[in-house]
C-alpha cells in the first residue's frame, strides 16, 4: 500500500531513548545540542515582529509562484550587505530550506540520479533525497589544522548520473566556510562534468572571527556565475526566526541556463504556491531583526567558546578542532569506547546532553558535537562535567 520512498527504519536509537525516559522522569537537563534559538532565552523585538504580522493586506491573496516582488526585494536587500547585486527576478521564495532543495532536486535528477553531499554534514539530506528518489554519494571534508575539501575523492565520486554537488558554507557541524581556492576548483569541476552547485549558506552570517583570523571574508555563492549555482537560506538561522517559514532560492550562473532553470522553477512553485501572505509582508521587517538578533548570538557563541577552550587548556585528553562559522563546536576526546557510550553516560549520570559525531556522519569514534547557543551558565556547567567525564 505504501510506496518504498517512505520505507524508512524507524526504530528509536538508545540515546532518544534515554533521552525520553529523562524527560519524562522529570530530571534536570542541560542541552549541549541546543539548535532552536527561539528556546535559548534571546531578546527579540516581539512587538515589531507581532505587528509586521497584521499588515491589512494578509486579507487579500496574490499568488505569486516566486513570492511577493516586495518580500523578494526585502531578500535582495540583505545580499547588498554581502556585497551581492540578486535582481529579484533571480530569486524563487520557499518556506524553507528544505522545500528549496525539493525544488532543486526535482529540477535535476530524474529519478536513481546522484548528487555529492560533504561528510561530515547534518543528518537532513537523506530523508529530502530519498522523498525525491534521489541518490546521494558523500564527499569527504578532511581535517588538517582545518578543515578543507577533498577534491580528489570528490572527483572520484562523479558518475555519469551525477547531477550537482551541495556545499554547506560554513559546514554544520564542522564550521568550515568554503574558500575563494576552493570555489574556483569546484566551478571547475562543475564546468568539466556538466553538474550544479547547491550552496547551503543558512550559517553566513556568524563568522567567527578568533578562529578565521581575517584571512578571508566570508563570500556568497550567490554572485557566482561560472557554474551553474542555487543559493539556499532564510529566516530560520538569519533572524532565529525558525516558525516564519521564509526562505530563499537564488539562482546564479550562465545567462541562458539560468533563464531556464528560473522558467522551470516557476511552474514547481506555481504547483504548490506554499508561501503565505502574512510572512511575505512582513519580510522586511523579519529580516530587518537579524541585527539583533545576530549579535546576541555572536557574543553568546564567541563567549561559549572562549570558556570551551578555557577549560579545554587544562585537559591534555581531549580538545576542539578549528571552526570558522556557525553555532557548533567539535571536541575530539579519546576513542576508547564508542561516542553513544560517551552520550549515554553524560545523560544517565550527569543530566547533561550532546550529539555524538556519529549523528552527522563522523566515520570514527572519538567526536562529540557541542552548540555554542546554550545560555552561557548552563554552558558552563554542562561543559565542565563533559570533559571531567571524558
Amino acid at each position: 500500500m505504501f510506496s518504498i520512498r517512505t520505507n524508512w527504519d524507524r526504530t528509536t536509537n538508545l540515546l532518544s531513548e534515554a533521552l525520553a525516559r529523562h524527560r519524562a522522569a522529570g530530571r534536570p537537563l542541560i542541552d549541549l545540542s541546543a539548535s532552536n534559538p527561539t528556546e535559548c532565552s534571546f531578546d527579540y523585538d516581539n512587538y515589531a515582529i507581532i505587528r509586521a504580522l497584521c499588515a491589512p493586506g494578509v486579507l487579500r491573496y496574490h499568488p505569486d509562484p516566486c513570492g511577493l516582488p516586495m518580500a523578494r526585494s526585502a531578500v535582495a536587500g540583505y545580499y547588498v550587505a554581502h556585497g551581492g547585486q540578486i535582481a529579484i527576478e533571480d530569486m524563487v521564495l520557499t518556506t524553507s530550506t528544505s522545500e528549496g532543495y525539493s525544488f532543486v532536486f526535482r529540477l535535476l535528477c530524474n529519478p536513481g540520479d546522484e548528487l555529492l553531499i560533504p561528510s561530515p554534514s547534518y543528518p537532513l539530506f537523506d530523508f529530502l533525497a530519498g522523498l525525491q528518489d534521489v541518490s546521494l554519494k558523500p564527499y569527504p571534508l578532511v581535517y588538517d589544522h582545518g578543515w578543507q575539501i577533498d577534491f580528489h575523492a570528490l572527483e572520484q565520486a562523479i558518475t555519469s548520473r551525477t547531477r550537482g554537488v551541495i556545499v554547506v558554507h560554513p559546514n554544520n557541524p564542522t564550521g568550515h566556510f568554503t574558500k575563494a581556492s576552493e570555489l574556483a576548483a569546484l566551478n571547475r569541476i562543475c564546468q568539466s562534468h556538466d553538474l550544479a552547485l547547491i550552496a547551503d549558506e543558512v550559517f553566513l552570517d556568524f563568522p567567527l572571527g578568533n578562529d578565521t583570523g581575517g584571512r578571508e571574508k566570508p563570500f556568497s555563492f550567490s554572485a557566482n556565475q561560472a557554474a551553474p549555482t542555487f543559493t539556499l537560506s532564510g529566516l530560520s538561522k538569519i533572524s532565529g526566526l525558525p516558525q516564519m517559514k521564509l526562505a530563499w532560492l537564488v539562482v546564479s550562473g550562465p545567462e541562458s541556463w539560468k533563464r531556464e532553470a528560473l522558467a522551470r522553477l516557476e511552474v514547481i512553485a506555481d504547483t504548490y504556491l506554499s508561501m503565505n501572505a502574512p510572512v511575505q509582508l512582513a519580510a522586511p521587517v523579519l529580516l530587518e531583526q537579524r541585527h539583533r538578533f545576530q549579535k546576541q548570538l555572536l557574543e553568546r557563541v564567541r563567549r561559549n567558546l572562549d570558556e570551551l577552550d578555557r577549560q579545554l587548556s587544562t585537559q591534555k585528553h581531549c580538545n576542539r578542532l578549528h571552526v570558522e562559522g556557525g553555532w557548533y563546536a567539535v571536541l575530539r576526546i579519546p576513542a576508547i569506547r564508542s561516542d553513544e557510550d560517551f552520550a549515554l553516560e553524560l545523560l544517565e549520570k550527569h543530566d547533561v546532553y550532546l550529539h555524538p559525531g556519529h549523528f552527522y556522519d563522523f566515520h570514527r569514534e572519538g567526536h562529540m558535537v557541542v552548540s555554542l547557543i546554550t545560555p552561557e551558565k548552563d554552558f558552563l556547567v554542562g561543559v565542565r562535567r563533559a570533559i571531567e567525564s571524558f
